[in-house]
């Protein structure tokens, strides 16, 4: 099973870019998307739908053009859930969970703190809330696959610039510490790219500013969490720097399963 996430940063700019006609080389069963910045009847029609798909949608009501997840499917859910319950998280459209039997698939947009005080405070909440609920589907015994842009890096190996923006958000401390406790050992949620790359340094994201993309200073945010139960099921996975459709790369997990 092939699963691929994907911040598009607005996903009619993506298509227009050549997204859709990029995916459908990918024999891929599940694309988790995340910036749509679109409403769901913005994105009918063939253009935004490849042959053999169907999707989903949660548009952020707080503002249109703003957020917004999407999960696109080969094969029929049995349910597909769009709230988590706490209505400020839910509004902004970052939470939509597909399931397959025993399998979840989740695309989630964990907000970021970059553009102000205000933003990171509620960054913090997101974090606090969510803890309780990723512990809940951890212990579920259902098996989850949490695809998306979690605006935080891990470690030294997932950052070109660390030293620089240790102050910045998305390599806070706190925030560090937090999606580390996420992952401890191998009882935590499994980090897709790190369980197969371990000393990997690779990229999902860079800067429209400079030359960040030219020269790869870049930031590894995007991630597919799984539980435990999945570990022995990770074959390979992908980080699709070219062709550019966003600011951020697809990331691609192919599961024995």
């Amino acid at each position: 099973m092939r699963i691929i996430s994907f911040n598009a940063n607005g996903l009619r700019s993506a298509a227009n870019k050549g997204f859709f006609d990029w995916f459908r080389t990918q024999d891929a069963d599940v694309l988790c998307v995340q910036e749509t910045k679109a409403q769901e009847h913005q994105l009918a029609g063939p253009q935004f739908l490849p042959e053999g798909y169907r999707a989903w949608f949660k548009d952020a009501i707080t503002k249109k053009g703003y957020s917004g997840v999407a999960i696109y499917s080969r094969r029929e859910p049995d349910e597909v859930r769009t709230s988590m319950g706490w209505a400020p998280f839910d509004d902004e459209g970052r939470y939509i969970e597909a399931r397959f039997g025993n399998l979840s698939v989740v695309s989630f947009y964990i907000p970021s703190g970059s553009s102000g005080e205000l933003r990171q405070g509620f960054k913090f909440e997101v974090m606090e809330w969510l803890k309780p609920h990723l512990d809940q589907w951890l212990a579920s015994g259902r098996d989850y696959v949490l695809c998306g842009d979690w605006n935080i890096v891990r470690s030294k190996l997932d950052i070109k610039n660390w030293t620089s923006n240790q102050k910045n958000s998305g390599c806070l401390p706190p925030e560090r510490e937090w999606l580390n406790g996420l992952c401890v050992d191998t009882s935590g949620w499994i980090d897709a790219y790190r369980a197969l790359h371990a000393e990997g340094q690779d990229y999902t994201w860079w800067s429209n500013r400079g030359a960040a993309r030219a020269n790869n200073v870049g930031w590894r945010i995007d991630y597919q969490l799984c539980t435990p139960s999945l570990a022995s099921k990770l074959k390979a996975c992908s980080i699709l720097r070219e062709p550019r459709f966003s600011d951020h790369a697809p990331f691609s997990v192919d599961y024995d399963f």
